[in-house]
């Protein structure tokens, strides 16, 4: 199975083109295209690179700037072949991710898969039961889907506060130790929580009725259930909590493990792309990374918070005292 060491080789073979792509970008690359090659779909990979980079960079979380990512990434495509779409995120705003599920299905419709190589947490998850499948490994996890309200867990606080309220009740005294507490919540704070929870229920239930349960007779009530399973925190007691292969399987969602021993060559290659661009996260200025299997590709870089957008085919410069053709590219 190609490893680590396998993708460093192949980034150690490889020259850097002046003015084009690096390195690394010529073997991630070259493996988005066999791994399309093997399925026939589309691959457009998001990823983040919050868990090599500091947490304190503004745009590694799942914000409404990726949308111009994937609309770069969409454009050219057959849509007619699908859409593999690789998630590598902590999660991010909820309207943003709406954003992009709703103009992914506009391009691609229902027939979009998720692949998870490592994690995709909190709205990550929330995209990938948007799918009509996620494909995942023995050590890839996915997470709780509970929202945050000004920085603070809505059921955290719903549940705080409902505590405080027992104990006052109970013995006013208890005012006095839950008072600096309840000072923090701003007016309608409890009002937010409950609608940033009601949004949250209502979006995954629907994305997982819309497609990944489509046309079971119980799909309503699976959905429901997911839905309270993926947003309950009483078990798990973390918005940090990972969800693993066996857990999805359990609760219903439709998942295909990648260690398939028929298709060992897909698990080979899912892995050595995710290597690609974890290697270019961790050895680069670059934090995030949206990419397609044709080399087109939107990228963030940590010096100066500089994006650069890279869109092969790049036409010819044209001879000098020659106008551009139409739909030439000209400096």
């Amino acid at each position: 199975m190609p490893n680590w060491g396998h993708v460093l080789s192949e980034i150690q073979k490889e020259r850097d083109d002046p003015g084009g792509d690096s390195a690394p970008d010529k073997v991630r690359k070259k493996y988005l295209q066999q791994l399309h090659a093997r399925t026939g779909r589309n691959i457009i990979c998001y990823y983040s690179g919050w868990l090599s980079k500091p947490r304190n960079i503004e745009g590694l979380e799942i914000n409404d700037e990726d949308t111009n990512g994937f609309m770069l990434c969409t454009h050219g495509l057959d849509r007619s072949k699908g859409l593999d779409l690789f998630l590598h995120t902590p999660g991010g705003s909820g309207a943003a991710t709406e954003c992009i599920v709703h103009y992914l299905k506009k391009m691609f419709g229902n027939d979009i898969r998720a692949f998870i190589p490592q994690i995709a947490m909190s709205a990550g998850t929330i995209i990938a039961c948007a799918c009509k499948e996620i494909l995942m490994g023995h050590h890839s996890s996915i997470g709780p889907v509970d929202p945050q309200v000004n920085g603070l867990h809505a059921y955290a606080a719903i549940e705080q506060l409902t505590k405080a309220y027992q104990e006052i009740v109970a013995d006013n005294q208890r005012a006095w130790v839950w008072n600096p507490m309840l000072s923090n919540y701003t007016p309608g704070f409890v009002q937010q929580c409950d609608w940033a929870i009601k949004k949250v229920k209502d979006l995954v239930e629907a994305y997982l009725k819309d497609n990944m349960f489509a046309g079971r007779q119980d799909a309503q009530q699976l959905a429901t259930n997911t839905v309270n399973w993926l947003t309950d925190l009483t078990k798990d007691k973390g918005h940090d909590h990972h969800i693993y292969f066996d857990d999805c399987k359990q609760q219903g969602l439709k998942v295909r493990s990648l260690e398939d021993p028929k298709d060992r060559t897909l698990q080979d290659l899912v892995l050595t792309v995710h290597h690609c661009f974890m290697f270019t996260l961790s050895n680069t200025g670059c934090f995030k990374i949206i990419e397609n299997q044709v080399g087109r590709r939107w990228l963030k870089l940590q010096v100066m918070q500089q994006q650069i957008v890279f869109q092969p085919p790049m036409m010819p410069a044209p001879p000098p005292g020659h106008a551009p053709s139409p739909g030439s590219l000209a400096s």
